[in-house]
């Protein structure tokens, strides 16, 4: 009998080899047979300053010594505390308040309810959430629903609720986007959910700063909450701490995942104003913020966020990332027979021939050629990115690019 592990976004039945990973070490996979490859992803985009990086594991470490986990209801410990309080620190002076979740989907989900119970507890009857065509923000339910919907989500079409969508600012098509958004705003909205500067797994389509800019405007003209989806984003991705820094933009409510704990181990937060956690304060306890994980704030988890905010305030983590950004756009400009080469910090993507969409047929054999390459590449479609952990040196990132140059 084969494994009886089910994986995520994988078609079992076309019996594609899944290698064991044995152990990992900065920007290298190290196999249970012996084989290794360069992590060109990030390990789905998570591993920001590298794998079992010494500082975050020793923080887990000595945690994992003194308290394991605590229910969060009613109850606190000090690496949610110090976590918290710097978050605050660091993030864009409006996000006072900052509510701990377990995964990037589930920080949208706690934005969506945010969102919702603002208006709610305020007596607006405001509901209808406006999104970007080709966004994804996770695959729970709310998270489903505010995303682009096709393959992903098609059998599930049942329990996704409707939004509005606006297009993608795609160059000299901005203003399609402002005046939906204008529409949208005007007519009542709850609010905007968007990816600032890079749609992730809609095909890393980047979009400028002043667009990101422009829209905030919109929504804070007409009230509307203005929700930044920076999971993936965030923690240096776009060449900054957040995406939204780019644009001089401070989102209503704020979602942070992946990165948050250098990749290390799950943990999300979702930043809210001051208004935004007024609207849930009460003497009525039936206006709380109804939502929480077994897991919320798990203190193993806050340890290893603030080892890596501590590697942040310790560390030249912005030269590597503008060196890392620098190196990407030269090996992406000196590839050939590529379509729409773009960057944004360190984040490098382009589009092959060979059919387009998430199912295209390119997308497996260059999965495969890249394994066999000793390289782990995941293209969306017939889009391949590289997103690798800063610490990747020149000759394995040079490696990376004559995989994608070789398919």
């Amino acid at each position: 009998m084969s494994s009886p592990v089910w994986h995520p976004f994988t078609q079992h039945g076309l019996g594609e080899p899944i290698p064991l990973i044995a152990g990992a070490e900065g920007a290298m996979l190290h196999g249970a047979d012996g084989r290794s490859w360069i992590d060109a992803i990030s390990s789905w985009w998570v591993t920001t300053h590298g794998h079992c990086h010494p500082k975050i594991m020793a923080a887990i470490a000595e945690q994992a010594q003194r308290l394991d986990q605590l229910i969060f209801a009613g109850w606190t410990h000090q690496p949610a505390e110090d976590l918290a309080a710097e978050l605050v620190r660091i993030m864009p002076e409006n996000l006072t308040r900052v509510f701990f979740s377990d995964s990037g989907s589930t920080s949208v989900e706690v934005a969506l309810k945010m969102a919702l119970g603002y208006w709610a507890h305020r007596g607006e009857a405001r509901h209808k959430i406006v999104v970007m065509e080709h966004s994804y923000h996770g695959d729970t339910i709310g998270a489903m629903s505010v995303g682009q919907r096709g393959v992903f989500n098609a059998p599930y079409a049942p329990l996704l609720f409707d939004v509005v969508p606006v297009p993608f600012p795609a160059p000299g098509r901005e203003q399609a986007t402002y005046d939906a958004l204008h529409t949208a705003c005007r007519t009542g909205a709850a609010a905007f959910i968007v990816e600032p500067l890079v749609l992730g797994a809609g095909g890393m389509l980047v979009y400028s700063p002043s667009v990101l800019k422009q829209m905030r405007e919109i929504c804070a003209a007409h009230g509307v909450l203005f929700i930044a989806d920076e999971v993936m984003t965030a923690w240096g991705r776009t060449g900054t701490l957040l995406a939204c820094e780019q644009a001089g933009v401070s989102p209503d409510i704020l979602c942070l995942s992946k990165g948050l704990t250098g990749g290390a181990i799950p943990l999300a937060v979702t930043m809210a104003s001051e208004p935004v956690y007024a609207a849930h304060l009460s003497h009525d306890r039936a206006k709380m913020f109804f939502h929480s994980s077994s897991y919320t704030a798990n203190p193993l988890a806050c340890a290893a966020a603030n080892a890596n905010l501590a590697i942040w305030r310790e560390e030249p983590v912005p030269a590597r990332i503008a060196m890392l950004a620098q190196r990407q756009k030269a090996r992406l400009n000196a590839l050939k027979n590529i379509d729409n080469p773009r960057t944004c910090g360190t984040i490098a993507a382009c589009d092959l021939p060979g059919g387009e969409g998430y199912l295209a047929s390119i997308a497996p054999r260059l999965m495969a050629h890249a394994r066999e390459a000793g390289v782990l590449l995941r293209p969306l479609g017939n889009t391949v990115y590289v997103m690798p952990p800063y610490c990747i040196d020149d000759e394995a990132l040079d490696r990376v690019y004559a995989v994608i140059a070789s398919i």
